[in-house]
């Protein structure tokens, strides 16, 4: 008990003298023991490695995690030593959405096709999302915690010390200074003198060894760089594994998008009077104000043979001159809007005029043959309203 008690009133005594040594050097009434520049730099460069190291750890997990309470939660199982539960990604949750509609509307249908495949990439990329966030925490934002919770630890720990044995330092040569003055007046204060110095050296004995242990830790930030150097270069790797992955899926999606654009939408003017929206490869400003207001058209009928047509035509190439109207299936149409010929194969339309349509073998779904008196040549159907 007895110990416990002079151990407090000594613990309690020192605390008294450090704080009375910081107060008396912030008014300027004591002396304070300085270290030399480089210890400085060491130490104003472990600071601006311990705040930007923060920074880029708080910003990285926001970017891998957008959402505040979900990082939250994330930081609570950690603390608590816990797996951080399995979350879908916005992209997977996407997927499975697409799945549902598609199931819902017909997956033998052209959307619901399209959103199968559309659903299908967007859970390859939520799972690249996924690949992506565990590699990126694995190999930049743990070393970057590691260090703030470890080493940084331990550095701010020494530097207390040192800060403590520095106080002790000065406080021991403020009494020495006391003792000598009082020492010139009277002799028989050598013994305090004597006791002094003894503490002084017991202090400055002290403070060089923590100065040291605090020097060589400071130093070790140099390899802390060289550790993050390495983590940045295998993030940036991953991120760039990421997006490439990314990159080739949507090619991949717009390839197949693109092969079966013409069986999705060959169905809104030729042989599927459901479908009432114009194809987006003939798409134009005016084109999306009018899908709202085109009515469902009867079917052009296709002509059955190719007698007579030549075999360019069949083969997507227009030669308006060698084109022959079918002897039944043309239509008349109104122009909904003006339309710039794109070259010679093509007829220039203006708006609310008058024009005879008709489809041959092998010609686009998206456009038809028109004639305007002896002018003839290819022209959208987006452009048109067919006329019973």
């Amino acid at each position: 008990m007895d110990f416990n008690v002079k151990k407090l009133a000594s613990d309690a005594g020192v605390f008294f003298s450090r704080a009375m040594q910081f107060t008396e050097e912030k008014l300027g009434q004591a002396e304070k023991t300085e270290l030399d520049a480089h210890f400085e730099n060491l130490m104003a460069r472990a600071d601006c490695t311990k705040n930007w190291t923060e920074k880029i750890l708080r910003q990285t997990e926001v970017l891998l995690q957008p959402n505040l309470s979900a990082r939250v939660e994330e930081f609570l199982y950690e603390k608590l030593d816990r797996k951080v539960p399995s979350r879908v990604t916005n992209g997977e949750l996407l997927a499975q959405y697409m799945t549902e509609a598609a199931n819902d509307f017909g997956p033998g249908t052209p959307y619901g096709k399209t959103l199968i495949k559309v659903g299908e990439t967007q859970r390859r990329l939520g799972a690249a999302e996924r690949d992506f966030i565990q590699s990126a925490s694995i190999n930049f934002l743990t070393p970057l915690r590691n260090f703030l919770e470890g080493d940084w630890r331990t550095i701010t720990k020494e530097r207390r010390t040192l800060q403590n044995c520095r106080l002790d330092l000065d406080a021991c040569k403020a009494r020495l200074k006391k003792a000598k003055a009082a020492e010139a007046k009277a002799a028989l204060w050598s013994d305090e003198v004597e006791k002094a110095e003894h503490e002084l050296r017991l202090t400055q004995t002290e403070f060089d060894r923590q100065a040291e242990v605090t020097r060589l830790l400071l130093e070790g930030i140099s390899s802390t760089h060289v550790n993050h150097l390495r983590c940045l270069h295998e993030f940036v790797e991953s991120q760039t594994n990421y997006y490439a992955q990314c990159y080739q899926y949507m090619l991949d999606l717009q390839k197949q998008l693109g092969s079966s654009k013409g069986e999705i939408f060959s169905g809104t003017f030729v042989g599927n009077a459901e479908s009432t929206s114009p194809p987006a490869a003939a798409a134009s400003p005016p084109a999306a104000a009018a899908a709202a207001t085109l009515p469902a058209v009867p079917t052009i009928p296709v002509v059955p043979t190719i007698v007579g047509v030549p075999s360019a035509v069949a083969e997507g190439v227009l030669n308006p001159n060698e084109v022959k109207p079918p002897a039944s299936g043309t239509r008349k149409a109104r122009v909904l809007y003006d339309y710039e010929a794109a070259d010679s194969t093509e007829l220039a339309l203006l708006a609310d005029e008058m024009i005879t349509v008709y489809s041959l073998p092998g010609m686009d779904p998206d456009w038809l043959i028109g004639e305007r008196g002896n002018q003839k040549g290819k022209v959208p159907v987006t452009y048109l309203e067919l006329l019973s």
